[in-house]
């Protein structure tokens, strides 16, 4: 029989391994890409695959951007993200003090009902979506991929999670003080929702970064399309033979802000979700 710190060496041991493969798993593709924005053409497709470039070809950077109109890629992508990200916080913060701070008839009955689009798939939302879109003379614009998405059922649960853990005394002390609705929203609840804003700032950004369903649809003139869209443009109008060195190197850049961005927020981000999910 062996002893209990035996017993945790290798229950810890056996436990980091697993840790460690899965991160590879995931890693690795990461990694491919970044030696493979370096690479040649020739190298992309040499067997067997070389996993780091003879010489770097920095280059492909460059070559990349100029392939594609990718600086008005970039401003769109950054405006449309910004605008999306801003309004979720706008709203969803909103939404999560009335519900979790406020009393009023049939809050909580108002509160599953809002949840429960959450059930509902964007497939079936698609065709509505697009209908009005249209009616409103707003396909083939920036609008179109911005006012859909400043509402967020998730996002405002987040909110109200954390926001139903905040104590009360410190709203009724601002009352006692003569603050109204607006300067206990402002004053005494955003404080201290830097964290849930942290997280649902940090999802919305990657998200609406990385969409590339809608915009597609709803998206024709290139000036207007958004980095996702401007990728895919490499295989359909660059030429025959895809240059998959090129996308390597146009995909680095593409995440680059996002990694940015998650390690500024990683400490609120990781409190936020903890706090989130302990509240309510």
């Amino acid at each position: 029989m062996l002893n209990k710190n035996t017993q945790n060496y290798i229950a810890n041991f056996i436990t980091y391994t697993i840790l460690i493969i899965s991160s590879m798993a995931v890693i690795l593709p990461f990694v491919w890409m970044i030696f493979s924005s370096f690479k040649t053409a020739g190298e992309i497709w040499t067997f067997p695959p070389v996993f780091m470039p003879k010489k770097f070809q920095w280059s492909n950077y460059i070559d990349a951007w100029n392939a594609l109109p990718f600086d008005r890629f970039l401003f769109n992508s950054i405006f449309v993200t910004v605008c999306v990200t801003v309004g979720q916080l706008f709203t969803c913060s909103f939404g999560g003090y009335a519900f979790a701070r406020l009393r009023f008839p049939g809050r909580d009955k108002l509160f599953l009902m809002y949840l429960a689009t959450m059930m509902i798939p964007f497939p079936v939302l698609m065709i509505p979506l697009f209908i009005i879109m249209q009616s409103l003379g707003w396909t083939d614009t920036l609008k179109s991929l911005i006012v859909p998405c400043l509402f967020s059922a998730w996002g405002t649960f987040l909110m109200r999670q954390f926001m139903m853990g905040i104590p009360r005394a410190l709203e009724d002390a601002a009352k006692i003080d003569g603050c109204n609705y607006w300067q206990l929203y402002w004053k005494i609840i955003v404080p201290q929702c830097k964290p849930v804003f942290a997280t649902l700032g940090i999802f919305t950004f990657m998200g609406t970064w990385n969409n590339f369903f809608w915009p597609l649809i709803m998206i024709n003139t290139i000036g207007k399309k958004t980095l996702p869209l401007g990728l895919v443009m490499f295989q359909t109008r660059i030429a025959a033979e895809t240059p998959w060195h090129l996308i390597m190197a146009a995909s680095c850049a593409t995440v680059l802000p996002i990694l940015i961005l998650f390690v500024i927020g990683q400490k609120y981000y990781v409190k936020g979700v903890v706090t989130s999910g302990l509240k309510g």
